[in-house]
């Protein structure tokens, strides 16, 4: 009844309806969506034209598999646009997002240097199985008594991940038709499903004895040039089992996802298992001061930038596409953020009121970037809670304005867990743009 309560008095207070888009004429902007949760209640709450089936739509919020079946198959007008890259899994899918960054890796030691290049050692040493077999075995041997995560590169959600310490707990894949030579392969026999295998962070930065990981949410608009947008929102998912080594078996220990914590038989609903982003901020700040907490936001900051830039050659760049990623990170004892995955349809679902809240005010933010009431001048640093952080290049930020414990000494436009006033300063971005139009 809460959570009601809380969708009908954010979809009424919205007070950015904006005239239609030049060049779609005299109607309003028609829209699609194939997803039923926050984003369709965002869009409804535009007082956009919503379309179904089949139905011409100048904006469409689609699901991945609409985009592997029909993107390609489109004539879409200038002024269209959809929420996902034709080949967005090179950055989402578990295995290809590793071997991305590897090679990116090497082309910044080669071209840069190895001072630079170790700044992209953001990710625990990975393996692709099958094909990585053998390599992955070399390395297992010189880490004896280490914990290792198996995690199948197209299933979300938490699912078929599991924790090993022993060779033969993974033997079924050495087994399989895959390692054997092509002529002697059953060719009617499927080839065993690919996986990931990566060194487990055995030393995760605890809060309450419990381990989590942080979400955090960062717009593409363009490959070619590079745009993207940090959200200052975010949150940490925390499991609900204290964590300990001991029990490497036990999901509710060692994976965080909302929709293994919510199966727990302890699970709390009313309470669930989340830290928003300033809640995080300010606890580390208390913990370890200032300095130390900056370099490590300084160091999140590279994450998601030297991520974007491993698959910018690879990713096709097409105008009227932009993509809200789910970055995954995981922050370790001597507070050195690693990134777990990045997701590409993060979920939009609410888990509390103030998780609708959340996601509300962040999609909302999205449909005022991409604009298509045309109403932006496309030079925007900040528009409600997005900063924007690479434009070709770093963004640099403007002194004052920031309501943080301390504004961050780091010199890029990013305010992660700073204070998210959005409300306020898209009344005043309006209130100035209408004003230029004016005058």
């Amino acid at each position: 009844m809460q959570m009601n309560k809380n969708k009908e008095k954010l979809v009424q207070q919205h007070p950015y309806r904006s005239p239609l888009r030049k060049g779609i004429g005299d109607r309003p902007i028609r829209f699609k969506c194939s997803l039923q949760n926050t984003i369709i209640d965002v869009l409804r709450s535009k007082g956009w034209v919503e379309v179904k089936d089949e139905g011409e739509f100048d904006f469409y919020w689609a699901d991945v598999g609409w985009m592997k079946e029909y993107f390609d198959r489109c004539y879409m007008q200038e002024h269209i646009r959809i929420n996902h890259f034709r080949n967005h899994y090179e950055l989402t899918r578990k295995n290809l997002i590793v071997k991305n960054l590897k090679r990116y890796r090497k082309i910044i030691d080669r071209e840069m240097g190895k001072l630079e290049a170790s700044r992209c050692d953001f990710f625990p040493t990975t393996f692709e199985l099958p094909s990585e077999y053998h390599m992955f075995v070399d390395e297992f041997k010189r880490n004896p008594g280490s914990v290792w995560i198996m995690k199948p590169v197209a299933r979300s959600q938490g699912k078929g991940i599991f924790l090993f310490r022993k060779l033969k707990e993974i033997t079924d894949w050495k087994k399989s038709d895959y390692y054997r030579p092509r002529e002697e392969r059953a060719d009617d026999k499927e080839p065993p499903e690919t996986y990931i295998v990566s060194k487990y962070i055995e030393r995760p930065y605890l809060i309450g004895g419990r381990k989590y990981d942080l979400r955090v949410y960062v717009l593409v608009c363009s490959y070619v040039p590079l745009k993207a947008w940090l959200y200052r929102c975010g949150f940490a998912r925390f499991s609900n089992t204290r964590f300990s080594l001991d029990s490497i078996d036990d999901s509710y220990v060692h994976l965080t996802n909302v929709a293994v914590q919510k199966t727990a038989p302890d699970y709390d609903a009313e309470k669930g298992c989340k830290w928003s982003m300033q809640q995080i901020r300010q606890y580390f700040t208390a913990r370890h001061g200032i300095e130390q907490v900056e370099e490590m936001f300084r160091r999140m900051n590279d994450i998601f930038i030297k991520s974007l830039q491993s698959v910018q050659k690879t990713m096709i760049n097409d105008k009227h596409c932009f993509e809200l990623y789910g970055y995954d990170i995981l922050v370790d004892d001597v507070l050195k953020p690693w990134l777990i995955e990045v997701n590409a349809s993060p979920s939009l679902t609410a888990s509390s009121p103030e998780d609708y809240a959340l996601k509300f005010g962040l999609l909302e933010d999205v449909l005022h970037i991409i604009d298509m009431e045309n109403k932006l001048t496309g030079k925007e640093k900040r528009v409600g809670g997005f900063d924007l952080m690479w434009d070709d290049g770093p963004v640099m930020a403007e002194e004052g304005g920031v309501d943080c414990i301390s504004p961050p000494s780091y010199s890029t436009n990013t305010f992660l867990g700073c204070n998210n006033d959005r409300k306020r300063q898209l009344r005043q971005l309006f209130k100035q743009l209408n004003n230029q139009r004016k005058t």
